[in-house]
């Protein structure tokens, strides 16, 4: 069904065209038709030159510019759009698209009344109040690719669960998209990369992160890329990731009582005596040892006279 739904909204979005004296093809809208999920995406296709004029719906949508150039204008301003650009369009948000040249989006429409009201007005009303442009970066775009990618397969399935798997990979999108918002303006300065790269590690310190990973964010060789971070922060990003991982682990360590293995699972490592190898190069005791000797420097200032006994304790109660 959900294959059928994308394949009618998609016919129904395709513009009926006609050719201006100025050469400009003018595209006609036709509403969006959603399935029972309240979820759709589909692919919308600008050749060079094709104008889609000023228009609303009466659902969210998201456009995401997979390749070309182009213009849009959301709410009376205009913006660049091109390659990994986005735009949140809430209802009634009057906007055109005008192509360069050729131009492709992938179109993520949806109901907000089919999510639950918490998310409504936590994710919807408070950070997309109103239709919101956002560019996105070499670091910040891949992840809202590889949810697009998964959106479009759950759509192609038949099972029951594919109208989950949408509403779930919309919110995490959007997540996504409200954390992009404010961007650092772009230069393509060496120290402007150098905090790239550690803004990246410090927000996905638990993903398998190599070098070769961040370089290619930056269309960057691998040297280039330990060069500038060590340039800027005296290690390499390797070693700063280590760092926050340690850190990260360290406060676990003391604050939780989680099993050492959830905390190595949860800082990034998929094997533990690489993370106890590791733990021990950094902090010189391992993870256990860290433990019992900072909940002992703990009970120490707690209890400066010692730690009461149970019958000691019983009294201070009466």
């Amino acid at each position: 069904m959900n294959c059928r739904c994308a394949r009618h909204t998609m016919d129904e979005e395709r513009a009926e065209a006609r050719t201006s004296e100025e050469g400009e093809r003018e595209m006609k809208h036709r509403p969006i038709a959603l399935p029972d999920s309240g979820v759709s995406l589909y692919e919308s296709k600008h050749r060079e030159g094709d104008r889609i004029d000023s228009h609303h719906h009466s659902v969210h949508q998201v456009l995401f510019a997979l390749e070309g150039n182009g213009k849009i204008t959301v709410d009376g301003k205009t913006y660049e759009f091109t390659m990994n650009h986005a735009v949140v369009l809430v209802p009634n948000s009057l906007h055109s698209i005008t192509s360069d040249d050729k131009l492709t989006l992938l179109v993520l429409a949806f109901d907000s009344l089919k999510l639950d009201s918490p998310v409504r007005m936590e994710m919807l009303d408070r950070y997309f109040p109103h239709s919101t442009y956002i560019q996105l970066n070499g670091f910040t775009s891949g992840e809202p690719r590889q949810l697009l990618r998964k959106m479009l397969f759950e759509q192609s399935r038949s099972d029951t669960l594919g109208d989950w798997a949408m509403r779930v990979y919309l919110l995490e999108l959007l997540l996504l998209l409200a954390r992009s918002k404010h961007p650092t303006p772009i230069n393509d300065s060496n120290q402007l990369r150098a905090e790239r790269v550690r803004s990246y590690i410090d927000m996905n310190y638990y993903e398998p992160l190599q070098s070769v990973d961040l370089g290619s964010k930056l269309g960057l060789s691998t040297r280039h890329v330990n060069q500038i971070f060590k340039d800027r922060y005296q290690l390499t990003p390797t070693q700063y990731l280590t760092e926050v991982r340690v850190q990260v682990a360290q406060k676990l360590l003391m604050e939780t009582d989680k099993d050492i293995v959830t905390i190595c699972f949860e800082v990034g490592y998929e094997n533990l005596s690489t993370f106890y190898r590791t733990f021990k190069g950094v902090v010189n005791v391992s993870p256990n040892q860290y433990r019992k000797v900072n909940k002992e420097r703990s009970a120490e200032n707690l209890y400066p006279d010692g730690v009461p006994t149970a019958l000691e304790q019983v009294n201070d109660d009466e």
